[in-house]
């Protein structure tokens, strides 16, 4: 089953142009999986995100287990 999208979360991925959207769901996947383990739950600031990922944010190496 599909995760429903936050009306903040669709206006800021809406934000982005086309080609920098999968990086957005990604960093906001990711974000949200880390938040939860140290957290119990995850608060997202989506706008803040797409910024990030405006300004120049990409996953660079693999990640470390």
């Amino acid at each position: 089953m599909e995760e429903k999208l936050s009306e903040k979360q669709i206006e800021a991925r809406n934000s982005l142009p086309d080609e920098l959207k999968p990086i957005f769901d990604d960093f906001v996947a990711d974000y949200k999986y880390v938040a939860t383990q140290r957290h119990g739950r995850p608060y997202i600031s989506y706008i803040v995100l797409a910024d990030m990922v405006r300004a120049g944010w990409r996953l660079t190496a693999e990640p470390m287990k």
